[in-house]
């Protein structure tokens, strides 16, 4: 690490509860302003405004696959148009991390906070009063662009709070809500728009995050100890504008320095795009495999994402039960410090979306019920959840300073992948047959099912050679 990062504000997780920059601590008894001496109570709210906002923010990101039908009959688009609306707001959710996520490092949790959501809101009305698809496609990347805070920020917050022993169920229940989200949107969209016109999905949208604009602005405050204790520290001498805008600097291409140079961060944000990239192509292949095979109409396809929840909710409430298995999987060789202890949820999910993949593929036919196939998917969903609460709160634990700027390269990257899936899904599913084609995903997915088991049993030993993960 650089003579400059080591007298940035940044510092470990470690001494980030005893310390900052000019030597100001948290006191050793209770400290009001320290993060971690939340009343648990005061937490959980907060988490759960957290996780409540990133629910809405993924719902208005899938939602939107309900109004394609009615969108291109009255703007007079084609599919793929109506679908750059899909795959421009997941971008917006990617690329704006790599911006909000460093300047959190900087400025804080709560700026990024208030300025985002506010904009979120707004960003939706052009959504709902759009006359011409131009407007829609716009405003659905400015609204995705809004909402990035909370497929990063918000992770980065729920690692503030919680000591590292307190992390795993308070991060898997954050890690549940972004995908979640994502498959109910279609399941609501689906309700809403086969009985009211498409802009109805806005005007709720619009709504909801009202609501959740206001309990935030009202109810989070700012949790990064850096901040608070900088703040802290301007009380006994005054930063300079020059050191100020070189952190800012440095914080801003810390993203893609994580990507370029952590081949952990790098390999397990590769999976996390493919992983979510599959779930964002299934939104359009299912209203074909579900339509074709089994003459489904719009809301009952839209019911047939209740599998994926399903599995995505099991997996979280079977977590008590499940960290006895993590326990078991863990050698003696890693320390109950280490962040690869995080790993063990992400190597049983890995296989386990290869397994549902597969089901999926070769069950989805006329001859078998239609809820064989869904059961498949609610192993995706499963899957899904073990692997993402995996690389999550290992990229929280394994960068703890710097969690925000691997969450955000993370967001980068997988939301890149799933703004591109959707594209190629509706031909490529019309080429291959929904059978072959859902299993070039399974085999997608099963190249990248090694990665968490080689960082769980390497990855102590490749961290001792990085820039910028913890070296213990």
């Amino acid at each position: 690490m650089s003579h400059d990062e080591h007298n940035s504000p940044m510092m470990t997780h470690d001494r980030r509860s005893r310390q900052s920059e000019g030597g100001v601590r948290w006191a050793e008894d209770d400290d009001g302003e320290n993060p971690h001496r939340l009343s648990p109570q005061r937490k959980w709210v907060i988490e759960l405004l957290i996780c409540s906002t990133t629910l809405c923010i993924t719902v208005t990101s899938s939602l939107y696959v309900s109004t394609f039908r009615q969108i291109m009959a009255e703007f007079h688009c084609s599919r793929t148009v109506a679908t750059l609306g899909l795959s421009l707001f997941i971008g917006g959710l990617g690329w704006g991390p790599l911006l909000l996520s460093p300047l959190s490092e900087f400025y804080g949790r709560r700026p990024i906070f208030r300025i985002s959501l506010p904009l979120f809101v707004i960003f939706l009305v052009p959504c709902a009063v759009a006359h011409n698809v131009g407007t829609m496609l716009v405003a659905r990347l400015l609204t995705g662009l809004a909402g990035a805070a909370f497929t990063s920020v918000a992770g980065a917050t729920v690692g503030d709070m919680y000591t590292k022993d307190r992390l795993h169920f308070p991060m898997l229940v954050y890690t549940a809500s972004p995908f979640t989200g994502s498959s109910f949107g279609p399941m609501l969209g689906g309700l809403i728009n086969s009985f009211a016109s498409w802009r109805w999905s806005f005007y709720c949208l619009l709504i909801w995050s009202s609501v959740q604009c206001l309990l935030v602005l009202c109810f989070v405050p700012e949790t990064y100890h850096p901040v608070l204790l900088r703040r802290k520290a301007r009380r006994l001498r005054k930063e300079t504008g020059d050191e100020r805008w070189k952190t800012v600097l440095r914080s801003l291409y810390r993203p893609f320095m994580l990507l370029v140079l952590e081949p952990m961060c790098l390999n397990l944000c590769l999976l996390s795009a493919i992983v979510l990239g599959i779930q964002y192509l299934f939104f359009g292949s299912f209203k074909i495999i579900f339509g074709t095979v089994y003459d489904w109409g719009l809301w009952q396809s839209g019911l047939a994402f209740a599998g994926i929840t399903a599995g995505m909710i099991a997996a979280v409430v079977a977590d008590p039960w499940c960290r006895r298995l993590y326990v078991r999987m863990i050698p003696s060789s890693i320390d109950a410090t280490d962040p690869e202890r995080r790993l063990p949820p992400a190597v049983i999910g890995a296989p386990l979306l290869t397994v549902g993949l597969f089901w999926f593929a070769w069950t989805a036919i006329p001859s078998v019920h239609w809820s064989v196939p869904i059961i498949g998917s609610a192993l995706f969903g499963t899957g899904m959840i073990l692997v993402y609460a995996g690389v999550f709160t290992f990229l929280v634990d394994a960068y703890p300073v710097y969690a925000a700027s691997a969450l955000g390269a993370n967001s980068f990257t997988r939301s890149t992948f799933a703004a591109a899936f959707p594209l190629f899904g509706f031909p490529m599913y019309q080429a291959l047959g929904n059978q072959w084609a859902t299993s070039l995903l399974a085999f997608l997915s099963l190249i990248m099912a090694p990665f968490p088991y080689i960082f769980f049993k390497y990855g102590k030993r490749i961290r001792r050679k990085s820039r910028f993960a913890t070296r213990k």
